[in-house]
């Protein structure tokens, strides 16, 4: 069950006014009979219940809607005035995709095409979760299902697999172990047949993603994007400022020299760095 309430220029951020003729809430019905009292509307039952914003299809406000909760009404003769928090968790659904929805909602295409605060009995969360989910963009070239598999003590490391970079990723493992973490790269795991989907799935189950931009290798460039993209607190390293991107040297990294007293203040600065992240975490 849920408030519909629509008007022809949309709702602002906090509250909004509806016709008080045009509330289509009334005794005689099974819905509006639990919202009244005494003829009037009670306040305390209509914000049990969540209520969907809608500006009317056609019209000059945003064609979108959006959930909300509503925490108080001032009636009056010939507006209402609805106070209400609006759900910052629930993105915005279209007015086209409302329409879609209707069978689930339990509602008639035509009842967006004008003024009115309706109650419905569909089932609102539901089938706003059907429509994100169908609405959400999936890689086409390999799986994110790991995402769902994070391991609280991975580290997992991204960087050129050429012999050079080896005494670094020991200088990373120190640090990872000093911390209670463990330390992975791809070549430490052959599960898949396409190497991308390990990379992938080290990535997504990983607590952490060090990233080292030395050399500008494209493969550490992809990989930091697909860290980004999951979410993922990720630390970069490099060897040069140079050889950090321009669309990523917004962003903190940490500096080093691919030598033994390098890596050793290597280890020491990412250890501090995985510190402060398990810390907060």
């Amino acid at each position: 069950m849920f408030h519909l309430l629509v008007t022809y220029r949309g709702w602002p951020d906090a509250a909004g006014t509806i016709p008080t003729g045009r509330i289509y809430i009334n005794e005689n019905d099974e819905p509006g009979r639990f919202f009244l009292k005494n003829g009037k509307l009670d306040i305390a039952q209509v914000t049990k219940v969540p209520a969907l914003l809608v500006s009317e299809t056609g019209g000059p406000g945003p064609q979108f809607a959006k959930v909300a909760h509503i925490t108080g009404i001032s009636p009056g003769s010939r507006d209402t005035a609805i106070q209400y928090a609006v759900d910052g968790g629930l993105r915005p659904i279209s007015n086209r995709d409302l329409e879609n929805l209707a069978p689930q909602l339990g509602i008639s295409k035509g009842v967006l095409t004008h003024t009115h605060w309706a109650v419905q009995d569909g089932d609102l969360f539901k089938a706003l979760l059907l429509n994100q989910q169908k609405s959400l963009v999936a890689p086409r070239f390999f799986s994110v299902d790991s995402i769902s598999q994070q391991q609280a003590d991975l580290v997992s490391v991204m960087m050129p697999f050429s012999a050079e970079f080896k005494p670094v990723y020991s200088a990373l493992e120190k640090a990872s172990a000093a911390v209670s973490l463990q330390c992975m790269r791809a070549d430490d795991v052959w599960k898949h047949d396409a190497i991308v989907q390990d990379i992938v799935d080290l990535i997504a189950r990983a607590r952490v993603v060090i990233c080292d931009c030395s050399g500008r290798n494209p493969n550490v460039f992809y990989e930091v994007g697909i860290a980004h993209t999951l979410g993922k607190e990720t630390v970069l390293i490099a060897q040069s400022e140079s050889d950090v991107p321009f669309d990523l040297r917004h962003l903190r990294y940490i500096p080093y020299l691919n030598n033994r007293e390098g890596r050793k203040k290597l280890s020491e600065a990412v250890q501090t760095r995985l510190r402060t992240i398990v810390a907060t975490a």
